[in-house]
């Protein structure tokens, strides 16, 4: 069930996880649709055939799409209420400490950083922790 995000709720959470979400497996579909998408071509994440002989054996995605597939991996697990509009200001401190290989499988923890009144408006500081099944390191940390 999604934790409700609310005015009252937020300060409530500050430094309290939420999840984790489902897992999400990363196919070869994926990282090629996101190479297009971007422009990234490196032989690392599409060619197969070379990437059996490269590092990791297979290839691997791109960081930057372990970082934008946050949206998919959240799903479930929390949902805003009582805000006329949620926007994603950005991201802060995003950091890749392993890769992930094609066929790996994803999911997220949030974790609630700050809540603080901005103006006329709130900001929320969340910290998503994006595990990879069987990996002793996250694939992706970020606020």
């Amino acid at each position: 069930m999604a934790v409700v995000l609310n005015q009252e709720t937020l300060p409530t959470l500050v430094g309290q996880s939420i999840g984790p979400g489902e897992w999400h497996e990363v196919t070869q579909e994926r990282i090629n649709e996101f190479a297009r998408a971007s422009g990234d071509h490196q032989w690392i994440h599409f060619d197969v055939e070379r990437a059996k002989d490269g590092t990791f054996g297979t290839t691997i995605a791109h960081g930057l799409l372990t970082l934008s597939m946050i949206s998919v991996l959240n799903q479930g697990l929390f949902k805003f209420e009582g805000f006329k509009m949620a926007v994603n200001y950005g991201y802060e401190k995003v950091r890749f400490p392993s890769p992930v290989p094609v066929g790996s499988k994803l999911r997220t923890i949030a974790k609630v950083i700050d809540f603080a009144p901005a103006g006329a408006t709130f900001q929320t500081i969340v910290e998503f922790t994006v595990e990879r099944e069987g990996a002793p390191k996250p694939a992706c940390v970020a606020q």
